[in-house]
């Protein structure tokens, strides 16, 4: 079978790409990954009943930010294997980028042991979340996710005209996956899964969640984000795509920008099977958004396994420092598996951001339970310290 050949009638069968930023400009991925200083407080992600963001007033004058903490960015990348790449492609880039984004879906699919039918690429997850959520949900029905849980999929999945039925997380922030079983009904079209979860940066145990996954698809789709997973040393998890050999009806996201590097140059990708993604082709192409150099970077980085162990080492100690830290200082974290950690504060959200923004931290705060919260990115040793540093003078 001529697997491009076979892609490229599929995609032609498909209308002009629909991005979120045509239908739903407040919830672009733009609109998400910004400081707390330039993003408007209306453009929420997190519109949980759960989680409230805070953000500084917009005229706020803050000093130049010496540690963006706020964006759970990989502060190492994009690897010079990446940069290479695009330095190299990018006098093609007057040409579109067909064939040789084929040429990265085989790689991807032989990566994750599947067929090519099965991957679709996207400028990011965040781009091919929202476009499942566009397609499935254009005539209603309802999506079941733990709360809380990343925000870009439901947020979109309610503007045009879902229902989110939110199932609080476990006491150990884990899902609670025999609540979200039972919250199925007959109108739920969607179940998400965001493992590690953000903003908590917990895991849900990967023989639970696969058992899960496998019992739940012969119901309903189950969409499991896994952006981090690849971050999380030492967690009893494991990917969901091994389910797509068994037929079952899951689709798994994936992202180059945490463990590549490559947040800016906006490559992802969604696993799944075939009939589904065609769904998905009838409404909107995926694929559309990503540039020519940025495949090219994302394949060079795929093969950059010394670029991706050195991150995993780099955060782990970095994090591992944080921890250490924080229990010094009194503060219960979550345990992360991730590369950000979050944790309860004893001043409101607004007056942290202020304080450590007037010292050059960029940070998120959150409501949680009706109670403040701080998530703080893992950057660089250096940059951990200044949050150290300025965390300890709140008092």
């Amino acid at each position: 079978m001529n697997h491009n050949i076979d892609r490229r009638n599929l995609l032609k069968s498909g209308l002009m790409a629909l991005g979120g930023i045509a239908i739903a400009p407040h919830l672009t991925a733009g609109a998400f990954e910004t400081t707390p200083l330039s993003l408007d407080p209306e453009n929420r992600i997190y519109r949980s009943p759960m989680v409230r963001e805070h953000f500084l007033p917009a005229d706020y004058k803050a000093p130049k930010i010496i540690a963006k903490l706020s964006s759970n960015e990989n502060p190492y990348g994009p690897p010079m294997s990446a940069q290479k790449a695009v330095g190299e492609s990018v006098k093609n880039g007057n040409r579109y980028a067909w064939k040789e984004m084929y040429d990265l879906i085989d790689k991807i699919a032989k990566k994750e042991g599947v067929t090519a039918e099965h991957i679709m690429m996207g400028p990011g997850s965040s781009d091919l979340l929202e476009k499942v959520a566009l397609v499935t949900f254009m005539k209603g029905g309802n999506i079941v996710s733990a709360d809380p849980c990343y925000m870009s999929l439901v947020s979109v999945a309610k503007s045009v005209g879902a229902t989110w039925k939110p199932v609080p997380c476990t006491a150990d922030w884990s899902h609670d996956l025999k609540a979200m079983e039972a919250a199925i009904d007959k109108d739920t079209k969607l179940v998400y899964v965001c493992n590690p979860n953000n903003p908590t940066g917990a895991i849900t145990k990967g023989q639970d969640l696969l058992d899960f996954c496998s019992r739940v698809s012969e119901k309903v789709p189950v969409f499991v984000d896994e952006a981090y997973i690849e971050l999380a040393v030492g967690a009893d998890t494991q990917s969901m795509v091994s389910l797509l050999a068994q037929k079952k009806n899951v689709i798994i996201a994936r992202t180059f920008s945490k463990i590549m590097g490559m947040a800016g140059i906006r490559v992802g990708y969604i696993a799944a099977q075939p009939e589904f993604l065609a769904g998905i082709n009838k409404i909107t192409r995926g694929g559309m958004g990503i540039s020519y150099t940025s495949i090219f970077a994302a394949s060079a980085s795929l093969d950059d396994k010394d670029f991706q162990g050195n991150t995993r080492k780099l955060n782990h100690e970095a994090k591992t420092y944080l921890y250490e830290n924080l229990d010094k200082m009194g503060y219960k974290y979550i345990p992360s598996y991730t590369n950000f950690v979050l944790f309860p504060i004893s001043i409101p959200g607004k007056e942290l951001l202020s304080k450590m923004t007037a010292k050059g931290i960029a940070v998120r705060s959150f409501d949680v339970q009706n109670k403040p919260w701080c998530r703080v990115s893992i950057g660089t040793m250096d940059e951990m310290k200044a949050f150290v540093g300025a965390l300890g003078a709140l008092s």
